[in-house]
């Protein structure tokens, strides 16, 4: 007997079930991922609203994410740079 193929027998109708069943997982995913970047859009509208710079906020949170090392070298380098563009005393 000849293998099934993907055109209505057995073996193509297990792979619809998995191709259909991947693809419900990756819209439910999808839909998830929506709503948690309209909760991280929410989030900075409301720092802004309670007066707070959204734009420092972000800059904190990578910064928050990178080795204290890191941070203190970046920083220093951004200082020297600062002094001697004249935008710190």
């Amino acid at each position: 007997m000849a293998p099934a193929d993907h055109n209505g027998s057995d073996e193509g109708s297990v792979a619809a079930d998995e191709i259909r069943l991947l693809l419900e997982r990756a819209e439910r995913l999808e839909e998830e991922k929506k709503g948690i970047a309209d909760d991280i859009k929410d989030t900075w509208a409301e720092a802004k609203a309670r007066g707070y710079d959204a734009s420092a906020l972000k800059g904190i949170m990578k910064l928050r994410g990178q080795k204290k090392d890191d941070v203190v070298a970046k920083q220093a380098i951004m200082d020297t740079y600062l002094r001697a563009l004249g935008m710190m005393a």
